[in-house]
């Protein structure tokens, strides 16, 4: 069965770090993007992080610049997520994707994070 799991969510004090990893199983992912989305309470799902097919292209919201990193391992079928200067209002599930340049979505069932100030 594809699909991609999600690890590494956790509680955290507010300035704390977290690192999310994504786990792609039955498919092959280096031909994917992949995504991180975040899902607030009451809150619109907000697209996060997103990675290029072998890297060469990396894009974040304008309100993780600087505080988050995506990353990937093709060899190992895994998506990163290192979250640092972590914030109260980054609290939410946090969700992977892979897409394809073909418009194909597979998603993750996401992990909670929560950032206590």
């Amino acid at each position: 069965q594809v699909r991609l799991v999600e690890s590494g969510g956790g509680l955290v004090q507010s300035g704390g770090s977290l690192r999310l990893s994504c786990q792609a199983t039955r498919f092959t992912m280096s031909s994917y993007i992949m995504q991180w989305y975040r899902q607030a309470p009451e809150k619109e799902r907000e697209l996060v992080a997103s990675i290029s097919s072998y890297g060469t292209q990396i894009n974040y919201a304008d309100s993780v610049k600087g505080r988050f990193t995506i990353s990937r391992d093709d060899d190992k079928g895994t998506a990163s997520l290192q979250m640092n200067s972590l914030k109260p209002e980054d609290t939410g599930v946090y969700i992977c994707k892979a897409l394809s340049y073909g418009g194909n979505e597979i998603w993750g069932h996401g992990t909670q994070v929560t950032v206590s100030s």
